[in-house]
């Protein structure tokens, strides 16, 4: 999907949705999935009159957002990180066992317990909507940050590898207030051999 252009097109779940099941259910994963219908119809309408960007990837239209006309910066940014934030979210889970990049993560933050602490505090340190994310920095690094609402890790100069959905509409219909349940459950469906994939192709 990122390296589609314009006219930007929903993807279907390359799972059932009951395949993550019991941490996510079958409810959850429908209606979320119906979440960037809205989004795709904004960013292509937005992109519209912008002929001159039509041929530009999300990844590029989020990564150089500052150099997009004023008018089309909030709409890219909102509609097309929620594009991107939920098609990563949705592919890169699926219950698949560990890869090597898994074992990278886990020594990258002092080990597996240190890295999911990590990353649910940051997930539940952001308030409101938002992602929580694994990215990497232009020196390689592994960090784990927190963004609002669809904000995207590309704009500020970040490499996105892993989302973590926090909007409620992830895991209101099943875990209700208790986001921290959801996050625990969370790590038992990250797809850590599709993971491993992405950045192959990333930095191929």
């Amino acid at each position: 999907f990122s390296k589609e252009t314009y006219p930007f097109r929903l993807h279907e779940l390359p799972y059932a949705y009951h395949a993550l099941e019991p941490f996510i259910d079958q409810r959850t994963m429908y209606f979320i999935t119906k979440t960037p219908e809205t989004y795709i119809d904004n960013l292509n309408k937005a992109l519209e009159s912008y002929p001159e960007y039509q041929t530009w990837t999300l990844e590029e239209l989020l990564t150089h957002l500052s150099e997009l006309p004023e008018e089309l910066r909030t709409p890219v940014r909102n509609n097309g990180g929620g594009v991107y934030n939920h098609e990563m979210y949705f592919h890169l889970t699926g219950s698949a066992g560990p890869a090597i990049f898994h074992l990278e993560v886990a020594e990258a933050f002092g080990g597996e317990d240190n890295w999911k602490r990590q990353m649910k505090a940051a997930a539940l340190g952001q308030f409101g909507s938002g992602f929580a994310w694994l990215v990497r920095d232009t020196t390689g690094a592994l960090k784990i940050i927190a963004l609002p609402n669809q904000d995207n890790p590309l704009t500020i100069g970040l490499q996105p590898i892993l989302p973590l959905d926090v909007w409620e509409h992830a895991y209101y219909l099943k875990h209700q207030n208790l986001r921290s349940d959801y996050i625990d459950d969370w790590f038992h469906v990250i797809n850590w051999n599709v993971v491993e994939q992405r950045l192959k192709d990333i930095f191929s």
